[in-house]
């Protein structure tokens, strides 16, 4: 009895000593904040001493949280997270003690993690939740108290936004750490999605870090948060996360106690300090999964900074040397010129910083010396493997000439989620053939590339002033990014340059931004929502580092950090493509308004101030004017007379399904005999029935179609809804038969056959491909548009869709006598509508637009019905005259005139801008404007608030088309010489 009852006053005593101890040793808020976890901390004090024998105590192990208290010691908190990195953290704690713990050396370290994300719709339902008032009084008094400059209009939202997502915190948090965490959302949301603030504590040693990301990344961020603190030397003695959605994406809000190793004060405005940002803002951009921050940022070979641009580095060079030769520079081999030579990546960020650091500059003798070094160590580069040197030369002075060749980076603008980086595109000319000859044979005006953590791409643009839409294309795994990365600048490129001859309308040259998202590393259906999330996220980043280089004063960019070589402003137009939704439609512009872009909303087509394209159908205006004016050609009234029609793209998309609502509106007799978008392939015989199709233009996809419509022959091929038989994937097929519907589920391969041959083989008068992947038909496959008999399965073909058909495909398709309007003519008013969004923008208010917008929007549609028939008219007059021609030389040929002539007359206006408002040359303006525009004087009066280079381009837009749509060339030309005689020779 004796020996157990000593044992019980033995450990009554330890666990009193164990209970004093903590009480002293830890900070009180800990206990606070733990108050929901009673069980932990009695475990805690009774076991305390367990760890002078084990490095870990599991004091709490649940299925959403984790309580751990271990011995404190380098890397015990990255071992923790190292274990489950691949779960979401909602929330974090970590707490030291300020002594060792009883009987040993080493400090306690406590980590509480919580995995309870909560969803964008969990937190939607915000307004109908009704927090405790004695809640919202004591938070509320201490906002007031501790930080005057917050918002009050955003409390309850704030408040009900935090208590849904995380009920007990509310509860057990004191009502200052509460302020903390909304004061940092908020500032978070009026600062871009980054806020780093660094504040004094009672002890001097120690200073707390604030720091907010709205849409941090997923993965291993507070793992990586935690490695910049290590290898900076600051030690992190408490810490507190919260990862909480507003209803719209994930924000990351942390406040972390941290402390010089050294013994120094970490203070804003010293050199650490600035370090600190530029690693903290940093890990937006630097993936933790990457084999430089892997291999040379958590070994110190480089700075988290470096890294980044060496991954750029990686990503351009690539992307520029692999389009024409992937076999040669594929991304491995690109990976590996800069993986296994480190030293030669630092010396080419060493020459980049050189030229871009605001500190020296190019004009800096440093860099001359810089420059010297960087190209003899690549001249030099030799290994003694032949190969393998002629490869990475080549690779590294694709670097040098994309260092030397940039004009302008936000590379040293600490606020950034992407880089940016503006080049000369002469760089391309110095590249050389090898690497270009599978590019049209034209010089961009400016070549952007574009870099962030999880994607990267690029914007080309053929004019000063230019326009065209921004499209992300998702690699949802390896191959399908490896594919995407070796042609994403000739896809680019291409399209830009197609954009191009399509612009010749417009004031606006042609232009197009792609970007590449990676989310092979997410699983299929469980993480879509991270995939949305990743997008938007790789998205934001970009609009603001364009605007980080593009917002600029008197020409030159407005932040000190960017050197400017270029120094002129740039106009630069964007517009809604593949993967860009409404909400960030409108996020763009609101962005490039707050920070004083040129263009101001005006930046973006497509948004609420603004025409939709889908809404107004204003790209299918155009096609179908085409389709008529084509098919009138070969003797078909479209709104008369019975003809056939095949589609791909589907009834819910914007090209197509517009189209298809104008023909069923005007084209009583039209039978549209084939539909194929991403979720079936309708084929019907007799024409998909008119009421059914009726019921799901614009508002559903095809496998909304009712199988019950279709006619005896058709069918309906499923491509979503598939299901598997054991290894075998299986697709639905339901047909109409005399006897009714008959479903049968056939093969990948027969489905894969018969889905990709539908387009090819169902006779119809007329094709319109407004949807499907580029170079659907090219010169491997066009010979399966012809049928048994030889003939063309359609005779005339309206491009809806971007480079669907190829060009060599288009001019043997054109030889078997289909007449084919390019995508360049077919689909214009799509960007000419875009064109006269941007002109209100500029000459209209907000109020003023959206209280005259379907006025405004009638006006523009008449102007689409005009451009589009002009030109239709002008191809089909030349193919006439000479039958030998081809619709799409006459096509390109148009549109190489129209853009000859305005080169030639935008640099006539730059260099005699004081004729711009001349009356006669005002009247052409105004002429080129809706028609609400011109007849309004109060708004014709602003045209000379225009920005001057807007001024130059409508002149030289509207009088070079005028002068070949309508001019009469030998009555131009005999006009032109009569002129130039009675200046020589009088009359």
């Amino acid at each position: 009895m004796t020996s157990k009852a000593s044992v019980r006053r033995n450990a009554v005593n330890e666990l009193s000593e164990n209970r004093k101890w903590l009480r002293e040793q830890i900070n009180p808020y800990f206990f606070t904040s733990m108050q929901d976890e009673p069980e932990a901390l009695a475990l805690l004090e009774r076991e305390l001493r367990s760890l002078k024998a084990n490095r870990r105590l599991i004091l709490a192990d649940r299925d959403k949280s984790l309580i751990l208290a271990r011995v404190n010691e380098p890397g015990s908190l990255y071992d923790s997270l190292r274990h489950f990195q691949d779960r979401e953290i909602s929330y974090a704690m970590i707490t030291h003690s300020d002594g060792p713990m009883p009987g040993m050396n080493q400090a306690l370290e406590i980590q509480r993690f919580e995995f309870d994300r909560k969803t964008n719709e969990d937190i939607k339902a915000w307004k109908d939740v009704q927090l405790p008032k004695g809640v919202i009084r004591k938070i509320a008094g201490e906002m007031r108290a501790t930080y005057p400059e917050f918002d009050m209009k955003e409390l309850d939202r704030l408040l009900k936004i935090l208590w849904l997502n995380n009920e007990s915190y509310l509860k057990v948090a004191s009502p200052l750490r509460v302020a903390q965490v909304l004061q940092l959302q908020q500032k978070a949301s009026r600062s871009g999605g980054l806020y780093l603030h660094v504040e004094p504590t009672p002890d001097v040693k120690i200073s707390r870090v604030h720091f907010a990301v709205a849409n941090p990344p997923q993965k291993e961020f507070l793992l990586q948060l935690m490695e910049v603190f290590n290898r900076l030397d600051l030690g992190v003695n408490r810490a507190y996360c919260l990862t909480i959605s507003n209803g719209v994406h994930p924000y990351f809000l942390g406040t972390f106690l941290v402390n010089r190793r050294s013994g120094e004060v970490l203070e804003p405005g010293s050199e650490l300090y600035s370090r600190l940002q530029q690693e903290l803002y940093n890990t937006q951009i630097v993936s933790t999964k990457s084999y430089t921050y892997r291999e040379f940022v958590t070994s110190n070979v480089m700075t988290g900074e470096e890294a980044s641009l060496v991954n750029a580095f990686i990503a351009f060079c690539h992307t520029n040397l692999a389009h024409n030769q992937p076999d040669r520079f594929g991304l491995d081999d690109v990976q590996t010129a800069f993986h296994a030579h480190p030293e030669m990546s630092l010396q080419l960020v060493k020459l980049f910083r050189a030229r871009f650091d605001p500190a020296i500059t190019e004009s800096h003798p440093l860099y001359g010396s810089i420059l010297e070094e960087t190209v003899r160590a690549v001249n030099d580069y030799n290994t003694g493997h032949r190969y393998l040197d002629e490869v990475r030369r080549a690779i590294y002075r694709c670097c040098l000439l994309f260092i030397t060749h940039t004009l302008k980076t936000n590379f040293f603008v600490l606020e950034k989620q992407a880089l940016a980086f503006r080049l000369n595109p002469t760089y391309l000319t110095e590249l050389g053939p090898a690497f270009t000859a599978d590019l049209p044979q034209a010089l961009p005006f400016r070549v952007t590339f574009f870099f962030s953590r999880f994607g990267f791409g690029y914007h080309i643009g053929f004019s000063d002033i230019a326009r065209g839409g921004w499209r992300t294309v998702i690699a949802r795994n390896m191959d399908d990014f490896i594919t995407n990365s070796n042609t994403i600048f000739r896809e680019n490129f291409v399209l830009a340059h197609t954009q191009h001859l399509k612009n010749k309308d417009i004031y606006e040259g042609g232009s197009k931004l792609v970007l590449i998202l990676d989310s092979s590393d997410l699983q299929r259906g469980s993480e879509r929502q991270m995939e949305n999330w990743r997008l938007y996220k790789l998205q934001h980043g970009v609009v603001n580092a364009f605007l980080d280089i593009f917002v600029t004063d008197h020409g030159v960019a407005r932040s000190p950090a960017v050197v400017d070589y270029y120094r002129e402003d740039e106009p630069i137009e964007l517009g809604p493509d593949e993967n860009m939704h409404d909400s960030m439609i409108e996020n763009i512009a609101r962005i490039s308004k707050r920070r004083g872009y040129i263009l101001g909303i005006g930046i973006m087509s497509s948004k609420e101030v603004g025409i939709n394209h889908k809404e107004y159908g204003v790209t299918s205006t155009g096609v179908v004017k085409f389709a008529e004016i084509t098919m009138a050609e070969v003797g078909i009234d479209i709104y008369r007379d019975p003809f056939s029609v095949k589609f791909t793209g589907g009834p819910n998309g914007d090209v197509a399904g517009n189209a298809m609502r104008i023909l069923l509106e005007r084209a009583p007799q039209v039978a549209i005999k084939l539909i194929l978008d991403g979720t079936a392939a309708l084929c019907d015989p007799e024409g998909a029935d008119r009421k059914e199709l009726g019921r799901i233009v614009l508002r559903q996809d095809l496998d909304a179609f009712d199988p019950q419509a279709l006619h005896p022959g058709g069918f309906l091929l499923y491509r979503s809804g598939s299901r598997r038989d054991g290894l075998r994937e299986l697709y639905r097929k339901v047909s109409k038969t005399a006897e009714g519907l008959r479903e049968e589920w056939i093969s990948t391969d027969e489905f894969s056959k018969v889905y990709a041959s539908l387009p090819f083989t169902v006779k119809a008068e007329l094709f319109i491909p407004a949807g499907g992947r580029p170079e659907s038909i090219d010169k491997d496959n066009w010979q399966s548009y012809l049928l048994p008999n030889g003939t063309p399965s359609t005779g005339a073909i309206v491009e809806g869709a971007n480079s669907f058909i190829t060009p060599e495909a288009r001019v043997q398709l054109q030889k078997k006598g289909v007449i084919i309007m390019r995508d360049a003519s077919a689909n214009k008013c799509g960007v000419i509508s875009s064109s006269y969004e941007i002109i209100a923008n500029l000459l209209l208010t907000e109020t003023e637009f959206m209280a005259h917008k379907e006025r405004y929007v009638q006006d523009v549609l008449e102007i689409l019905e005009q451009r589009a028939a002009d030109e239709a008219r002008l191809i089909l007059k030349r193919r006439r005259e000479q039958p030998g021609l081809l619709c799409t030389e006459i096509s390109d040929a148009l549109s190489g005139e129209i853009n000859e002539q305005y080169a030639t007359i935008y640099r006539f206006f730059q260099n005699r801008p004081q004729l711009c408002l001349q009356p006669i040359y005002r009247k052409a303006i105004l002429s080129h404007l809706p028609k609400m525009l011109r007849e309004e004087p109060k708004y014709a009066r602003r045209i000379k608030n225009l920005p001057q280079k807007y001024l130059f381009a409508i002149l030289a837009a509207e009088i070079g088309s005028s002068l070949v749509y309508r001019g009469d060339r030998e009555a131009d030309f005999e006009a032109t010489l009569k002129g130039h005689l009675v200046r020589m020779f009088g009359e």
